[in-house]
């Protein structure tokens, strides 16, 4: 069931196939970390800035309940980074990073499946 959210700078949009990314990042994500749960996937553009200048950036963040061990969510780092190496690669100037946390335990979800 895992939570997976994708920002991305405006600057991107006609750069990169995000619908191509998503098709390809939700499913590794879901085999990755054995999900049988709902699963979802956000994707967002914004402006993005670093030090001050506009700058492409791409950030992947992937909340799972708690309970995986620390490997699996390091080795799923590992695998979104190649992911989205692989989709950004042309693209100049591009820096991209991942973060795979455990969701709150305040988590909840409606209607429980």
């Amino acid at each position: 069931m895992p939570h997976i959210d994708l920002d991305y700078s405006d600057s991107l949009v006609g750069s990169v196939d995000v619908p191509a990314l998503m098709a390809e990042l939700h499913p590794l994500v879901v085999d990755r970390v054995r999900s049988v749960g709902v699963g979802k996937t956000f994707a967002r553009s914004a402006p993005s800035y670093v030090d001050g200048a506009a700058a492409p950036f791409v950030h992947v963040a992937v909340g799972l309940l708690p309970g995986r061990p620390q490997a699996m969510k390091d080795t799923l780092s590992e695998d979104v980074l190649a992911l989205l190496d692989k989709h950004l690669s042309g693209v100049p100037d591009v820096t991209y990073s991942v973060e795979v946390r455990d969701l709150d335990a305040s988590y909840r979800l409606y209607p429980t499946h």
